[in-house]
């Protein structure tokens, strides 16, 4: 677990081939275990799982972790390995949910015939004295006994059975089909004997599923069980979350893995994780709360009470659930700095940038040089958001030195920070201006020799890509209009990153200020005279970017206008090209999605629209940062599909 944490944070190409290695092995020896433990007459025997089941989970545990290793590597081959690993994942572990569900099963009819049994029992006590003559449908002792056993059943399936999980189906794991609606039969059953009905005794509701029951149910009383329970619905629910956030790009992945993900059930499963004190317990706290203040915080159309879902809506932010688990976890594990860099992200998100840079400027270091890259690039962000740019590039070259992820991302972003250093100082202070120029063109040159070094599927990473273009483009220009490098550099580029790592939804009005105030630059003829030779793509980037940043002030009007007439009102066809940021054409509709999801606050007619918009988005041709785009237009429409079956349809996509 480990050495996979460690793998996962930092990309190192020696630590990932540490961490498939001790997978490897992990994986061997918990299948020699099970198979020992099938034979082992002396072997745990569970009530509810069948044995070995603990070193299943294992398995499915190294399997999964492998699979996350083979995605990461830059080996194609790797990936499609990984890929099949979490099908084998996914058998094994819904043969243990299987398991599971038989077992609450069994204790519903155990149960329900139990009440059953106090029924009759009270019948006789204040109706049968009353008569000794025998009535049809009387209870007494010659009676036959119920056709459904009262003996507890202890089921044990086989785990290499799976089935398909449905990504529309319902939130709850199991249905009480086959109980023969013996609920409803007892609890509306009413006699007549002797004009005397049955005394009133309350139906214990069956229980569903063990996502009802707590650590201290009296179903956990032995810790192997709490182990594979807890790191079911930890690996389980990860699985389903990972699976359920493929963006559209991706969505042919679905086909290799052979089944759906379903976001809320993975959620709730992760939820029920985080209730047990155990390394499983931990682990999916550091998943949940990654989820929200990480993938959930670069969304813009989410379900929230300001459009009729409930506070604790699944797929919403529920923030003081969080903040609880949080607390927790830092009682628990109070000298990690990964729940520290938690904290920070959770003060990021909600507009306190300024306590978080504070938290993650702190002097007392991880022991894991992959948290403390982490932690640096976190601290590198929100600098950049506050628009502190000597920090911020001073932190992204740090991280160069600690992380082997993308380097030329650093580079660029560092560079960029320069960029805008120079504009500011360009008229005040020329020495300085001049400087900051040459620390820019020097950092922003090296990009093209680190880009490319780190892969994805056997793919170059979307950021690279974009990056590479963007030097490109500002080189063809500077030799066209026989100026310096940095000066042909376009529309604010820090601003341009601010926008993909969606920091303006994380921004004070005070920094959303400082925002517009940067991107006023480029069109201003007095600091920047090359703006009149500007074409249609980079004055798309200023409207798109100026819109969002009016859209966070709560602007709606203003940006819709600046969008239809900048972006949207041209020929889609204009934006693309080999050096052209084709990118604005799709994120300027997908930005006119959330402006009505925002500001309609639920009416039927602008989620409509939205809804178009969004679909719009999700149907467009290939571009620039598709896959990043991507996650926010799938959040957006599973976001837009809960709200339609919550109104009752009619509205999305009519």
């Amino acid at each position: 677990m480990t050495s996979t944490l460690r793998a996962t944070l930092g990309f190192e190409p020696e630590i990932m081939r540490e961490a498939s290695e001790r997978l490897a092995d992990a994986e061997a020896q918990s299948s020699a275990d099970y198979h020992r433990a099938q034979r082992d007459a002396h072997a745990y025997r569970s009530s509810i799982y069948s044995p070995g089941a603990e070193y299943a989970l294992c398995q499915a545990e190294s399997h999964l972790m492998s699979a996350v290793i083979g995605v990461l590597n830059e080996s194609l081959t790797d990936a499609m390995k990984g890929f099949y690993k979490l099908r084998k994942a996914y058998i094994i572990l819904d043969g243990l949910l299987e398991s599971e569900k038989r077992y609450m099963q069994g204790k519903d009819r155990v149960s329900i015939n139990n009440s059953r049994k106090t029924s009759m029992d009270s019948l006789r006590s204040t109706g049968s004295a009353r008569s000794t003559a025998r009535m049809p449908g009387g209870f007494d002792a010659e009676e036959p006994h119920s056709t459904i056993s009262t003996k507890r059943r202890t089921v044990e399936p086989r785990l290499e059975t799976g089935r398909e999980v449905d990504d529309n189906a319902s939130e709850e794991f199991y249905d009480a089909d086959g109980l023969d609606n013996t609920t409803e039969k007892v609890a509306s059953m009413s006699l007549d004997i002797n004009k005397r009905t049955l005394p009133s005794q309350p139906v214990r509701q069956t229980t569903q599923h063990m996502l009802d029951h707590s650590p201290g149910s009296e179903v956990f009383e032995n810790p192997i069980d709490v182990f594979i329970h807890s790191g079911a619905n930890l690996c389980f629910g990860f699985l389903l979350l990972l699976i359920s956030m493929i963006p559209p790009a991706f969505s042919k992945l679905l086909f290799i893995i052979g089944f759906h993900g379903n976001r809320d059930r993975g959620l709730k499963m992760l939820w029920q994780a985080t209730r047990f004190t155990n390394y499983n317990g931990a682990m999916a706290g550091l998943i949940l709360l990654g989820y929200y203040n990480g993938i959930l915080g670069f969304s813009d159309i989410l379900p929230d009470t300001s459009h009729g879902f409930e506070a604790d809506t699944l797929g919403g932010y529920p923030k003081e659930r969080c903040e609880a688990l949080l607390s927790e976890m830092r009682t628990r594990y109070p000298k990690s700095r990964l729940w520290l860099l938690e904290e920070a992200r959770m003060h990021a998100g909600s507009q306190r940038l300024e306590i978080a840079c504070d938290m993650l400027s702190g002097d007392v270091k991880s022991p894991l040089k992959q948290v403390e890259a982490l932690t640096m690039f976190e601290l590198a962000l929100n600098s950049m958001y506050l628009h502190c740019y000597a920090i911020c590039a001073d932190s992204f070259i740090k991280c160069v030195s600690l992380n082997n992820w993308s380097h030329a991302l650093c580079y660029y972003i560092s560079g960029a920070c320069s960029v805008e250093l120079y504009r500011r100082s360009k008229v005040s202070d020329p020495a300085s201006a001049h400087a900051h120029g040459q620390r820019a063109t020097e950092l922003l040159k090296q990009v093209s020799k680190h880009a490319g070094k780190k892969k994805f599927l056997a793919r170059q990473l979307p950021f690279d890509i974009f990056v590479v273009r963007k030097i490109n483009k500002w080189e063809a220009r500077a030799k066209e209009w026989n100026v310096p490098f940095i000066d042909a550099v376009g529309v604010s580029p820090i601003e341009e990153m601010i926008y993909l790592w969606n920091g303006y939804k994380r921004m004070a009005p005070a920094q959303l200020e400082d925002s517009l105030a940067c991107l006023s630059w480029s069109e201003d003829p007095a600091r920047n005279p090359v703006w009149e030779r500007e074409g249609l793509d980079e004055r798309a980037v200023l409207s798109v970017l100026r819109a969002a940043t009016l859209r966070s002030l709560g602007r709606y009007e203003e940006a819709k206008a600046i969008l239809m007439r900048d972006v949207i009102s041209h020929d889609k066809a204009l934006f693309k090209g080999t050096l052209r940021d084709d990118w604005t054409a799709p994120t300027a509709r997908y930005e006119m999605g959330v402006c009505l999801w925002v500001q309609g606050q639920g009416e039927k007619e602008s989620v409509r629209e939205c809804a178009e918009w969004v679909d719009k988005v999700a149907r467009w041709d290939e571009y620039s940062m598709q896959v990043r785009l991507g996650l926010k237009v799938s959040m957006a429409q599973k976001t837009l599909k809960k709200w339609e079956e919550m109104s009752g349809g009619g509205a999305v996509g009519a």
